[in-house]
Formats: structure tokens, sequence, C-alpha cells
């Protein structure tokens, strides 16, 4: 048992902390894509405030309750 560095060109396993960063990595890519696909089903209508208007309002006599 050397504790000399070997010749073997074998490369370590990765570590906890490189998988993790991978995987968020990969899951902030999925967001964003999720986050894509739905900004376009509903930007057609984020700004055309036709659709979003009341169609009736109400009006309160302050007096009916004095």
């Amino acid at each position: 048992m050397s504790t000399l560095p070997s010749s073997d060109n074998a490369k370590q396993p990765p570590s906890v902390y490189t998988v993790m960063l991978v995987m968020s990595m990969v899951f902030l890519l999925i967001a964003v894509i999720a986050m894509f696909v739905e900004y376009r089903r509903w930007a057609p209508d984020h700004w055309r405030t036709q659709t979003a208007r009341p169609t009736a309002a109400v009006i309160v006599d302050a007096n009916q309750y004095a």
C-alpha cells in the first residue's frame, strides 16, 4: 500500500455534491420549460383586458343601512 499517486488514469466517481448540482440544474431547466409552456398558454390573453371587464356593478345606497 503506497500513498504515492498511481499512474492509473482512472477517474474518481462524482461526489454527492456534484450529483446534486447536476440534478438541480436539470430540475431548474425543467421548471423553466414548464413556465415557458404556461406562459405560451396564457400569453395571448395577458395584454387583452377586454375579457376582464366586469359585466355588472352593484350600487348600494349607504342610507339603507342607517
